[in-house]
């Protein structure tokens, strides 16, 4: 009887095939390193690195044991030593002490592991000029690492370092390192040593300060130290005599870094910081820069003093609390790219600040044509003026239509202020920074003509019916006062384009406020708002930028991604957990886009 089974499917080279486990390296692949000197094992899933990588230098070849006639492309003993070798994107968790078996390894690219420590043999591959770590989860660097001199690139980022060893001033000729992305709360002063670095990466960690020492970088191109919690900026940082980019943005500064002598800086990054004042003094030691980028912070005013910034090609004012431009803005000769959006502007149309930034200033130019060569003083007391009166820019009422009576502390508006307008026809009032508790009953007045009025920083705790009489409005500030609610009459202002309500006690968004179908901007930051209706805001069409930054927003909802007309949404410094804070940072378009995701369906 056959020793076969009817049917049974037979291997015609079974008994002349050895069986052998299949390497998770080809074969091919490490005959080619030999030649080549470069060994790609990137996303093969390797939890271990065969011992065959790392003898391979070692190691006599496959192809010599067998009895095989060689040509000239296949002289084994020839070999070259394996001088790069790529790791990246396995399931590495550690590395073997046999890396030391490739001497000669150039580049060694391991990110993307997940890596908690390294070996001590590391420090043994002495001609090492690049060594990327980045993305595992080493919690600290071996001594060892250290005594690489050689190296010129360490990329250390997306990994869980909480300091950095004091040895790592012995890497001198490293001229770029990366440290982004981890634990650090200081860097070690000895970091100063490295005077040939061209870009240092010091984001997104926990530092609160710069060593003064990073001054003596004198060769540093690049500085990096965004996400962290930095007040200040050591005024050392002027002796960077080669610094060309600066970042320092989502940090705790006040005001510009003082670079007094720093006059190869061409970019400087501080947006999302708490600046409300830019110094004059600041902006003359910045002369140089070609990039100003201030965004979301809380700036005022730009200062005349902006025009000694001539080499300025893009300035990002967007997000901060700026209500007028100075016309000089308009002289800067290189300027390309101005950003506004989100500001409360007044006195420039919307139509105007859509045109472009060539067709603003060629509007502020215009505006400076118009102007004296002189300002006009003050009208000079006589006996027929009245006390008050003094104290009051009557040239401002008739020529600007400006009626400014701020700053005074006082707790009510004088009765001689609003005699001074007499038949002036008056579109702005300022009365900001004073102590008035209650709307002035004589501001319906000028109901006919005023379109702007600022009551911000005063303590008003309610706001009259009355002012719905003021038709002809289209910016309210009521910045830092003491409200928690508005009247619904306010849907009478069917000209209002923009309002600012941050620093009050507002625990609900204003029912009104999704009344008003000309709304552009709405600024609500800073109150105890708990909630808004995506279904409501929705209707407002020409909303453009909304700030609700530092509220108690728990949830944001989906449907809010539907609000498409929205060009600025601000959510930061609120305690909800979705969407996470790296989707909010990405901007408002791709915040909508993911909130528009998660819309049940």
């Amino acid at each position: 009887m056959s020793r076969f089974k009817r049917g049974a499917k037979v291997d015609s080279r079974a008994g002349f095939r050895t069986e052998k486990e299949e390497s998770p390296v080809p074969h091919g692949l490490l005959k080619a390193a030999r030649k080549s000197g470069q060994l790609n094992l990137s996303g093969r899933g390797l939890t271990e690195v065969p011992q065959s990588v790392w003898r391979l230098n070692i190691d006599t070849p496959e192809e010599a044991k067998q009895n095989l006639s060689f040509g000239a492309a296949d002289r084994w003993w020839e070999q070259t030593d394996l001088t790069k070798l790529l790791l990246s994107s396995n399931k590495l968790e550690c590395l073997s002490e046999d890396v030391s078996l490739l001497p000669a390894l150039v580049v060694l690219d391991i990110h993307d592991n997940q890596l908690s420590t390294l070996p001590k043999s590391i420090g043994e591959l002495e001609q090492l000029q690049k060594l990327v770590l980045s993305h595992n989860r080493l919690t600290e660097l071996p001594l060892e690492l250290c005594n690489l001199t050689n190296l010129r690139c360490l990329h250390l980022q997306q990994n869980q370092l909480e300091y950095i060893p004091t040895e790592i001033g012995q890497l001198t000729n490293l001229d770029d390192i990366d440290l982004s992305n981890n634990k650090l709360i200081e860097i070690p002063d000895s970091l100063a040593k490295l005077t040939n670095l061209v870009k240092l990466n010091l984001s997104c960690n926990k530092l609160k300060s710069l060593p003064s020492a990073i001054s003596e970088m004198r060769n540093l191109r690049m500085l990096d130290c965004s996400r962290n919690e930095i007040e200040s900026v050591p005024p050392v940082l002027a002796q960077m005599a080669s610094l060309e980019q600066l970042y320092i943005r989502h940090n705790k500064l006040h005001f510009l870094p003082e670079l007094p002598s720093c006059k190869t800086l061409k970019e400087l990054h501080v947006g999302n910081n708490q600046i409300e004042v830019l110094e004059a003094d600041h902006l003359r030691h910045l002369s140089g820069l070609t990039v100003l980028e201030l965004r979301d912070n809380k700036v005022k005013k730009v200062p005349d003093e902006i025009t000694l910034l001539q080499g300025l090609e893009r300035l990002d004012l967007t997000n901060n609390d700026i209500s007028s431009l100075p016309n000089t803005l308009g002289t800067l000769p290189k300027l390309k790219t101005l950003g506004l959006e989100g500001n409360p502007l007044r006195g420039i149309r919307r139509d105007l600040l859509t045109k472009g930034t060539g067709e603003l200033l060629k509007y502020l130019r215009g505006r400076i044509q118009e102007q004296p060569e002189e300002k006009i003083k003050d009208e000079p007391k006589t006996a027929m003026t009245l006390p008050s009166q003094a104290r009051i820019n009557v040239h401002s009422i008739k020529t600007l239509k400006t009626l400014d009576y701020s700053e005074k502390q006082e707790a009510s508006i004088p009765d001689e202020v609003f005699d001074a307008v007499n038949d002036n026809a008056v579109a702005t009032v300022n009365f900001s920074k004073n102590q008035l508790t209650a709307l002035p009953p004589r501001i319906v007045e000028l109901k006919d003509t005023l379109s702007d009025i600022n009551l911000g920083f005063n303590k008003l705790t309610s706001i009259s019916p009355e002012f719905c009489m003021l038709q002809q409005l289209s910016h309210i500030d009521l910045r830092n006062n003491v409200l928690s609610a508005l009247p619904m009459e306010l849907e009478a202002l069917s000209k209002l384009r923009s309002i600012i309500l941050s620093f009050n006690r507002f625990k609900t968004f204003p029912d009104v406020l999704y009344s008003i179908p000309t709304l552009e901007t709405i600024l609500i930051s800073n109150n105890q708002v708990g909630a808004i209706d995506p279904a409501r805001l929705k209707t407002l069409h020409r909303l453009s930028t909304l700030d609700l930054q530092n509220n108690d927003i728990m949830q944001v909802p989906p449907e809010l991604g539907n609000c498409t007309s929205l060009r600025a949404l601000m959510l930061d410094g609120n305690p909800f957990r979705n969407p996470r804070a790296a989707i909010v940072a990405k901007g408002t378009d791709a915040l909508l886009e993911y909130l528009r995701s998660r819309i049940p369906t």
